[in-house]
Order: structure tokens, then C-alpha cells, then sequence
């Protein structure tokens, strides 16, 4: 067969050879020929930065990848990639190949935008002058088929910047990358068009972050993580990974344009990997070669990571020894013909050899892989990818297993006393998965049985999981089974291993009558055992083809009492033994058959055989696809359900409040106790901004829409107050949600219910404004030097003042007065926080009783008259989910605190001003301190000892006090100038806080009973503002108003958003932008657990009559400010 195809194909293949591997000068593509690109193209701009991930993109086409055909939104990364979910957070930085999503990588490195280097553009695109283009370049590289897009996901890369670390590298310094993908798509398919200019790619490293070196960047396909119960990489091929192969990208091409590669990337025919175009370069007219002269050669062919590949020996040219070429598991299709369905796994005709590579001038020595396709032709698969190698790939070995290099790539080998596959190794078992079927004749039921092995656990116990689907026959009670003994060939193929067997068992039933009838039944045995192993080194003992099971005696024992059925038997394993059925030469037996893996094979008369796909698989035998169920039969799992397909199956789950009945339906979960839906939040009335669910008792809710709009109370609209409008007639009506207010016409005043003429009572702003301004006169720009201050929309004082002419910016309070200590250098402005609460309109009130929190973690944050609430799972912030806590409109929230015992937030308010608390669980919040504050900001409490501790900016001080705000006592109230940010450590019996005095701004820290105060930090500090600790990690963070850097959960700079910054590498990870844009004050953490740990004044009160403030290894009794007449007792 070999050499009949260097016979038929030798003189076209080197011709092929040439196209593919010349390319003819001047071809280059430039930059005016990638797609349309840029804000007057309507495209999005990705926020400038490292690690970012652009909001969801979504599409109004549907986008086709690998085996979904319902991919309806995109992300878009920095780094160079197209994720078809939202990236987790960790793994915003590029990482180890495969990633956990799906994923396209043109260019996948670690790529920064950070302070203006390089933009990152996206759209998707409907017109016909782009999808036309898509085409165009679709048909180049597939030219046999005609596709016509409806839409182009259209990503442009434009000068980005490389990633440096740390120790910046010299050679990449000015280097700017410029890249594009097109994502284009048609009703039946999806491709992927990849476009390098010349000169667009100037580095092909970056820094990693998590290597800490410089690693080469990636050129791939992902399909992410699939399976529900049983999860594992999807496919995934990877085309480029090193560094002459990324430097080729501008200078080749599959598609027959240099720097345009086409793909494949979404069809019936990708369920198992990317389809690569092959249509070649033309040739350079007057090209060399010498036809005879080899030479020696890299790899250049598509590597299908995460496929199994098979070693084959094949002779080379002119060489009599033998070599190992990995036989890749991916789509192919050759290249002037098209399968007509669906293509399956290849079979095991399949086979894969190298030709000798070819030398030409002025090209660096290459060679092209050929697969025979079942003896019809040649296909060529090519990429730009190099041999893997363990210097590169070390990290995919066990820690008990070593690394070695061969000729076409590394294997690992588990060292002395283990066993495995090198990548996973263990002192005994091992990690495999099986799946068997047993199909029992003249009964309709099937039982499937699905088992992974994943080695040993940490108690020395083999771990294996095991499914049971299906039915089995019914045996009388009391009957008794005799298995008759049986043979089973065994049949090995490279990470492989199949058997099958036809065996009988008798039944016995109970003697009735004196007679005791019996009855022979068959079943059929199907398995197939997979397993990784490595496939380039070829000096391990091949095992036997063949080999057969001997089961000489069943032993089978039910013991009723244990409810155990206990199982064994004598076996051996071997040779086909002579005079065995077995021996026969037909090819079910010696594993010549050819059947798909997912076939079995039946054996006939002689050496015929036929192939039968298994169930859940169709095709003719030798070629087997999975049947999709869940498309095939959308009501398979009936209501209430969720049908997911798996390989050869399908599993339905019932949705969440469902569960399975007897009868393998979904019903409801029916729960003896009453359930209140409007405490848990089960119910199904609008949001509570619109509407308010009502409990009736027992189980049942009504809805009922707020005032202010209508409806059922599941679905409510917006009431147009202003049609007709309920103002005075001289006045403005203006509608809002829920709400509406009314404004007095010019000359006019009043509150908009009742207008009269004349005009409206100035404020002490807008009067010290005219004033100045009139002395100045109105027509003329105030002088130099004069200050005029500013005041807002509704005329009191903005609260941070800056004076024109020198750039000092200073805070006032609600009269104008300069807050002392606040003045800052020109340039910067200070963190002033407003004292006056917005203003309060007329209308339908919204409702104060805060809505129950659900369970899980949750950030709550304050933004002006309200707390919001954003889940988070693990370090990810739930965007959808967050949702407002607590309406507070007459309120200036600015610190939050939580108990996490109680379940309970707590906060400062300076409109009032007050410190308020409410429950997570529901209800109206309260006021627990309104009397003698003054601007109260920071507040932090410790769950332990049950107090709260709060800064006081304009009394200069720090307090204590119960939870209930009883038994204050003041700390601190020297050398305070603007005390702000305040946190404790519970366990450790510590207080911190901030000072952003600016002529001298500190962090300091005390024990909580105020003693050993001290400094903690003063140095490079600018106006150190919000504070946070970490319990868990016992370490502390702030937020540097001064444009220092941020670190852990704070808030942006801007005031409007929320941040997650890493730690580990101080960068923003996440931002979440609330739907209101107002000003971001404090932000706390609900945990959902308290942290593990006590103090002394956790139990008992630690011994006190009032105040336990915990101190390291100890505690001190203090009694309140004002005790005449208190039986108190003070005491360490």
C-alpha cells in the first residue's frame, strides 16, 4: 500500500510540496487590506488595559463552534482571543492550553493596552461589502463549496503592546503586534478568517505571568470543557506555538493569500476539531530545487492536542531503519472533494507517514505530513508548530514521573514504584475510564455502565465512580442463577482496549409441584477500556493484538440481611488457546476488523463479520457518529426537564424545584412545611423596584405593584403621572419610574404643587456666587486671584472647592466653611464626601424595608440613598445578579460594616447625621446613634467581642460602642485631623485606620481597648482613604486617594465602579459598573460563613459588666463615656 502511493503520488506530491512551501515576493498582506476597522465602522473599543474582557458581544446571527450551532454572544480579551463564554477570572491571564472555555485564538499572548499602546476594536457586521469580503476569503480557502455569511464577527488587534513583567526586555521595547479575526457565519456554517499584515507582527513572546519568563504566543481552537457530570477537555488543535511559526504567520498561508489563514470552525464536520484550508501559496517563478538531495527537517503539521495519537512504522526514503510518525486524530478532507456527511473518528486503516522533506533555496528546511485516507488519496495537514518537547512541556508530567525526548515528540514515564500513563501516576490502580453494555436477548431493556478509575486517594483506596442506566430482566423471588463458564477476547489498540462476548445464565425457580422449571437466557457483553499513553516512544514491548479471558467458575451470593450481593470468579488471561471457538482466524477476534470504536463487531461464518454501531451511535459500522437525542427528540425528557446529550446517550435533569417521581417523571418538590415564597425569594413577582410580593400565610403570595405602576404584579409598567399632569399649571411635570416630580416655571416659585409668581429663594451658594460675580461684574470673567465657588444643581455647595487661579482644592461642609486639613496641592483633589442628601421629590415613595439577601457571599456597597448587593462566587463578581438592598433616599451612606453573626449591615450616615443598621434576613432598617456625631465615615465592627468602632471627621475622633449603639465610649480624640478608612482584626484584637490630613497623612493602629497606639505607615503615602483587612491572610490593604496603588475589593478611582484587583500581580481583574452612575462610597463583604477564630471577649462577655475590647492574648474591661450612677467595673 506504501508504495503504492509513492508510486501514484510522487511526482504531484513535490509539486504540492513546492506550492505550499514557496512563497513569491511581493505578496505580502497589508494593513489597507484587513477588514474594515475603527470607530467610524461602528465598532466597539475594548477599555484600555491589561487582562481585559470586553462586556458580551450579542449576536444577532448565531455563531456555529465545533458541535454547537447556538453560540449567541462572544467575548473579546486583550490577550487576543474570542471566547464563546465569559472568561473566568482566573484565567484572564493567558495560562496552560486548554482553557476551561471555548475559545479562537489568532494570537493568543499576553498583550497590554495599558496608557494608550495599541487599541482593541469589535463588531459584529450585517452589510453586505463585509460579508461579501468573508466570502471571498471563505471561497479562496474552500473552494469547492459555496458559502455565503449573513454576518462577520469582525475583532481587530491594532499596534497592542506586549506584556513586559517586572524587568522590561530592551528588544521588545516600541514593538507593536497588529492582528484580525473574522468570525463569519451562514444558517449551516461558521469559518474563521485570520489575517496578519506585514510587518504586523513585531514580537512573538510575552511575559507570563504565572511561568514569571518570556513564553511564545499561541495560534489555536478550543472547544472548553464539556460534560456536566463527567467533565473533560473539549477538542482542541493548536497551529502555532513557538517562535518561527508565530514569525511565519505574515509570510504563509493556507487559503492561498499570504497572511490570510482560513478555518473551518463550525459545521457538521467539526464536531471533533477545526477543518484547516489547504489550498497552497503560488510559486515564486524561477524557483530551485534539486530533486534529489535531502535534507535534514522540522515539523511543520497540525498538531490535534488532546486527540490520541498512534505510532506507526513506516520506512523513510532512501533509509532501510524504521520511525515513529504520531498518526493524529483529526478532520480531514481531501483537498478537491468534500465527504458527503459527517465524518467519523478515522479507522484504523488510517495511517500517517512522512515523506522526505525536500530542499530549497532560500527556505529554511521543511517537511509535510501525508495521511492515506482509506487508500483514496493524500491529504496534506500542515500548521506552523514545532516538535513538543520537554523542555517546553515538562509541567504535563507527574511529580512521579520523568520527561524524555524522541524523534517526534516527549513522553513521560512514571518512575520506579508507580504505575500510569507519565502524566498521571500512582503506586497501584490507576486512572482509566470504561463503559460497558449488556444487551440481554429477547428482553428490551439495555443496562449501560459507565466507570472511571482515578487511581489512588489519600486513605490508599482505589477511587471509582460508577453509572447504572438502563433495565435489567426480572428474576423470581427465590429463584436461583447458575452462570455458565465463558471466554472473552480482549482486543489492544493504542490507548484502547475493547472486548466482547455472547455468555448464558440459568434461572432456577422455586420447586412448584415437585418440578423446579429452568430456563437458559443469553445476553451479549460489549466494553471498551480507554487509557493515555504516549505515542512516541517505540521502544516499549508492543502488547499482543489479541488475548483471550478464561472464566472457569461464577460464584454469585446474596445476602438478604446486608442487602450486599457479593460477586466472584476464577479467570485467566492469555493466548487464544487452541481448539477455542476463539481461535478461528475471523477478524472480530484477531482485531483486523476495522469497525468503528464505537462499533462492535459480529462475527459470521468463516472470516465474515459485520460492524453494528453501538446504541446512540449511527452510521455503517466502520464509521460511527453520536445521535444527538436531546436535537432529535426535543421533548425526550418531557416537562420540566432539561435533556443534556452525551456520547452515545443522553441524561435528563429536572429543573430546580422538580424532581424525578417513580414513574421517572419531573414533579413538583412538595414540602410539608409551608414555604414563605416572599422570604426566599421563589416567588415570581416583578422586581421589588416595581413590585412587592405580599405573603398570605401557609404557601401562598399575592403581588401587588408599587405605587406608581400597574399591572398584575408579576409584570409592572411604569404609570405616566405627568399625562395628565398632577403639578400646578404654572409648573414642569416630569415622569420618572415609580415616581414624577414638579419644577415651578421660570418666575415662579413654589414646590410644583403650588406655584406663585416670583422667583425662587436663592441659597447661600447662589447668593456668595452673584455676589462676587455681580462685584466683579457679570459681564467680565472674574479676575485672576479671585475665588468663586461652585455649587450644584440644586444650589448648595459642591463639597469639594477649587480655586481657579492656584489649583488648591480643599472640602467644605454644608455652609461653604473649609474643613481643616483637607487642602490639597494643585493638581490633586481631595476625597470630599457631600453632607446634604439628595433631594427628596414628591410622588409615590419607594419602599425602605430592605429586600432578603440570598444565600452565598455578596458585596455590598453604598451608592448615595442606597446599599447594593453583588453576589460573588469564589473571587467573580456576578454582574447580572446585583441588585439593590436597602432604598435609603433621604440618606448619605458612607461606611458599611457586617456582622456576620447576626446577619446584619451596618452604616454611616452624614446627611443626618446617624449610624443606622438593618437585617439581611428583611424588614425596616433602624437608627441605633443619632445624637452627638458630626461627620461619621468609617465604621468597622468586630464580630467577636460585638462592638462597632467609627471615625468621626469633623469631631476628630474614634469611638465604641455596643451593637445597639449603647455604651459608647470615645478611644481617640487627639492628632486626628480627617480620620476616614477603619478596620478591625477580631482574632488578633487590633484597630486600623486612616488620617488623610494632608499635610501629614498615616495609617495607624491600637489595641481595641485604644492602647499601644502607634504609626503603622507614613511614608509614600498621598491621601490614604479606603481600608480593608483580609482575616485570612492577616494582611492589610488601602486605597490611596493620592493615586497610589489600590489592593483587594475597593473601590475605583473614578467613584462610579467596583474593582477587583489580584494581589498577587496588583492588577484589576473585574470591573462592575452599577446601572446608576452616582457616586461610590463604602463597600463590605456578607460572608456567607463567619472566619474561624475567637478572642477573649467572645464568650461570656470575657468576664465584663460593659465594653470587652479584645487585645493580643488578652482583654480589658472599660466602661461607657458618662457612667454617674452605673455599677461599672474596669479592669485588664
Amino acid at each position: 500500500m506504501l508504495a503504492a502511493i509513492r508510486r501514484s503520488g510522487a511526482a504531484w506530491t513535490r509539486a504540492l510540496l513546492l506550492q505550499l512551501l514557496l512563497a513569491g515576493p511581493g505578496g505580502c498582506l497589508s494593513r489597507q487590506e484587513l477588514f474594515p476597522f475603527g470607530p467610524g465602522h461602528g465598532d466597539l473599543e475594548l477599555e484600555a488595559g491589561d487582562d481585559q474582557v470586553s462586556p458580551a458581544l450579542e449576536l444577532r446571527r448565531a455563531l456555529r463552534f465545533f458541535d454547537k450551532s447556538d453560540i449567541n454572544s462572544v467575548y473579546v480579551t486583550t490577550n487576543g482571543i474570542i471566547a464563546m463564554s465569559e472568561p473566568p477570572a482566573k484565567e484572564s491571564s493567558p495560562g496552560l492550553f486548554p482553557p476551561t472555555f471555548g475559545v479562537v485564538a489568532p494570537f493568543l499572548a499576553d498583550l497590554d493596552t495599558t496608557d494608550g499602546f495599541g487599541k482593541v476594536y469589535y463588531r459584529e457586521d450585517l452589510s453586505p461589502s463585509v460579508t461579501r469580503l468573508a466570502a471571498e476569503c471563505v471561497q479562496r480557502g474552500f473552494p469547492e463549496i459555496s458559502f455565503q455569511p449573513s454576518s462577520a464577527v469582525v475583532v481587530t488587534w491594532e499596534s497592542v503592546a506586549p506584556y513586559q513583567g517586572p524587568s522590561k526586555d530592551p528588544a521588545q521595547e516600541g514593538k507593536r503586534n497588529t492582528f484580525q479575526a473574522v468570525l463569519a457565519s451562514s444558517d449551516s456554517s461558521s469559518y474563521a478568517i485570520f489575517l496578519y499584515p506585514e510587518d504586523g507582527l513585531q514580537f512573538d513572546t510575552t511575559f507570563s505571568k504565572k511561568d514569571e519568563t518570556q513564553v511564545p504566543a499561541v495560534v489555536a481552537f478550543s472547544q472548553g470543557v464539556q460534560g456536566f457530570i463527567w467533565k473533560s477537555d473539549g477538542a482542541y488543535n493548536i497551529f502555532a506555538n513557538d517562535r518561527e511559526s508565530i514569525g511565519n504567520l505574515a509570510k504563509s498561508s493556507n487559503s492561498g493569500q499570504q497572511g490570510v489563514w482560513v478555518f473551518e470552525i463550525g459545521s457538521p464536520a467539526t464536531a471533533s476539531g477545526v477543518v484547516p484550508s489547504d489550498v497552497s501559496l503560488g510559486l515564486d517563478d524561477g524557483a530551485e530545487y534539486d530533486d534529489e538531495d535531502y535534507d535534514s527537517v522540522t515539523h511543520l503539521g497540525l498538531e490535534d492536542v488532546g486527540t490520541t495519537s498512534f505510532p506507526y512504522e513506516a520506512p523513510r526514503s532512501g533509509d532501510p531503519s524504521m520511525h515513529s510518525v504520531p498518526w493524529v486524530l483529526s478532520p480531514r478532507r481531501l483537498p478537491t472533494e468534500r465527504p458527503p456527511g459527517p465524518p467519523g473518528p478515522p479507522t484504523e486503516r488510517t495511517r500517517s507517514f512522512q515523506l522526505p522533506g525536500e530542499r530549497f533555496h532560500q527556505q529554511h528546511p521543511q517537511v509535510i505530513d501525508v495521511d492515506e485516507v482509506e487508500e483514496t488519496g493524500v491529504v496534506f495537514s500542515y500548521n506552523t508548530d514545532s516538535r513538543q518537547t520537554c523542555a517546553n512541556n515538562r509541567h504535563q508530567c507527574s511529580v512521579h514521573a520523568e520527561c524524555r525526548d524522541f524523534a517526534t515528540g516527549f513522553c513521560c514515564s512514571c518512575v520506579a514504584g508507580y504505575t500510569g500513563n507519565g502524566r498521571q501516576c500512582v503506586a497501584e490502580g490507576g486512572e482509566f475510564t470504561r463503559q460497558a453494555e449488556v444487551t440481554f436477548v429477547g428482553h428490551p431493556g439495555k443496562l449501560v455502565i459507565k466507570q472511571r478509575f482515578s487511581g489512588i486517594d489519600e486513605h490508599g483506596h482505589l477511587t471509582i465512580t460508577t453509572e447504572l442506566e438502563g433495565r435489567v430482566p426480572q428474576i423470581p423471588f427465590g429463584s436461583s442463577v447458575h452462570i455458565e463458564p465463558y471466554t472473552e477476547l480482549y482486543h489492544y489498540s493504542p490507548g484502547v482496549i475493547t472486548s466482547s462476548s455472547t455468555r448464558e445464565y440459568t434461572v432456577m425457580e422455586p420447586e412448584q409441584d415437585g418440578a423446579a422449571p429452568s430456563t437458559i437466557y443469553t445476553y451479549q457483553w460489549r466494553q471498551t477500556i480507554t487509557f493515555q499513553e504516549c505515542a512516541h516512544d517505540t521502544s516499549r514491548p508492543a502488547l499482543p493484538n489479541t488475548q483471550q479471558l478464561s472464566v472457569d467458575s461464577v460464584f454469585v451470593l446474596y445476602n438478604q440481611e446486608e442487602s450486599i450481593l457479593r460477586y466472584a470468579l476464577s479467570n485467566s488471561i492469555g493466548p487464544v488457546k487452541d481448539g477455542s471457538p476463539d481461535a478461528l482466524q475471523n477478524p472480530c477476534y484477531i482485531g483486523t476488523h476495522g469497525c468503528d470504536t464505537n462499533a462492535a463487531c459480529r462475527p459470521g461464518p468463516g472470516v465474515q463479520f459485520a460492524c453494528e454501531c453501538s446504541i446512540g451511535f449511527r452510521g455503517d459500522g466502520r464509521t460511527c457518529s453520536d445521535i444527538d437525542e436531546c436535537s432529535e427528540q426535543p421533548s425526550v425528557c418531557g416537562s420540566h426537564a432539561i435533556c443534556n446529550n452525551h456520547p452515545g446517550t443522553f441524561r435528563c435533569e429536572c429543573v430546580e424545584g422538580y424532581q424525578f417521581s417513580e414513574e421517572g417523571t419531573c414533579v413538583a418538590v412538595v414540602d410539608q412545611r409551608p414555604i414563605n415564597y416572599c422570604t426566599t425569594g421563589l416567588h415570581d413577582c416583578d422586581i421589588p423596584q416595581r413590585a412587592q410580593c405580599i405573603y398570605m400565610g401557609g404557601s401562598s403570595y399575592t403581588c401587588s405593584c408599587l405605587p406608581g405602576f400597574s399591572g398584575d404584579g408579576r409584570a409592572c409598567q411604569d404609570v405616566d403621572e405627568c399625562q395628565p399632569s398632577q403639578c400646578h399649571p404654572d409648573a414642569f411635570c416630569y415622569n420618572t419610574p415609580g415616581s414624577f416630580t414638579c419644577q415651578c416655571k421660570p418666575g415662579y416659585r413654589g414646590d410644583g404643587f403650588h406655584c406663585v409668581p416670583g422667583e425662587m429663594e436663592k441659597t447661600r451658594c447662589q447668593l456668595e456666587r452673584e455676589h462676587i460675580l455681580g462685584a466683579a461684574g457679570a459681564a467680565d470673567p472674574p479676575r485672576p486671584g479671585l475665588f468663586v465657588p461652585e455649587c450644584d444643581e440644586h444650589g448648595h455647595y459642591v463639597p469639594t472647592q477649587c480655586h481657579g487661579s492656584t489649583g488648591y482644592c480643599w472640602c467644605v461642609d454644608r455652609d461653604g466653611r473649609e474643613l481643616e486639613g483637607t487642602r490639597t496641592r494643585p493638581g490633586m483633589r481631595p476625597p470630599c464626601l457631600s453632607t446634604v442628601a439628595p433631594p427628596i421629590h414628591h410622588g409615590p415613595s419607594v419602599p425602605t424595608a430592605v429586600i432578603p439577601l440570598p444565600p452565598g457571599t455578596h458585596l455590598l456597597f453604598a451608592q448615595t440613598g442606597k446599599i447594593e448587593r453583588l453576589p460573588l462566587e469564589g473571587s467573580t463578581m456576578q454582574k447580572s445578579e446585583a441588585k439593590t438592598l436597602l432604598h435609603a433616599p433621604d440618606k448619605v451612606i458612607i461606611g458599611l460594616a457586617f456582622d456576620c453573626v447576626d446577619k446584619m449591615v451596618y452604616w454611616t450616615d452624614i446627611s443626618e447625621p446617624s449610624i443606622g443598621r438593618a437585617s439581611l434576613h428583611g424588614g425596616e432598617p433602624t437608627t441605633i446613634i443619632r445624637q452627638d456625631l458630626g461627620s461619621p465615615e468609617g465604621i468597622a465592627l468586630d464580630h467577636l467581642g460585638r462592638n462597632i468602632f467609627w471615625t468621626d471627621s469633623h469631631l476628630d475622633r474614634i469611638e465604641v460602642a455596643k451593637l445597639d449603639g449603647t455604651q459608647r465610649r470615645v478611644l481617640f480624640e487627639t492628632d486626628l485631623v480627617n480620620p476616614r478608612g477603619i478596620v478591625t482584626d477580631s482574632v488578633r484584637g487590633n484597630l486600623y485606620w486612616t488620617d488623610w490630613n494632608r499635610e501629614s497623612p498615616k495609617i495607624e493602629t491600637s489595641y481595641m481597648d485604644g492602647t499601644n497606639r502607634r504609626i503603622l505607615v507614613q511614608d509614600d503615602l498621598g491621601l490614604p482613604n479606603g481600608l480593608t483587612f483580609d482575616a485570612y491572610s492577616a494582611q492589610l490593604c488601602w486605597v490611596d486617594a493620592g493615586d497610589k496603588e489600590p489592593c483587594a475589593w475597593l473601590l475605583g478611582l473614578q467613584q462610579s465602579s467596583v474593582v477587583a484587583v489580584d494581589l498577587a500581580i496588583s492588577k484589576e481583574t473585574d470591573t462592575f459598573h452599577p446601572h446608576k452612575q452616582t457616586r461610590l462610597y463604602g463597600v463590605t463583604t456578607a460572608l456567607s460563613q463567619c472566619p474561624q477564630g475567637h478572642n477573649y471577649c467572645s464568650v461570656n462577655n470575657g468576664g465584663c459588666t460593659h465594653l470587652c475590647l479584645a487585645t493580643p492574648g488578652s482583654r480589658t474591661c472599660r466602661c461607657p463615656d458618662n457612667t454617674l450612677g452605673v455599677d461599672c467595673i474596669e479592669r485588664k
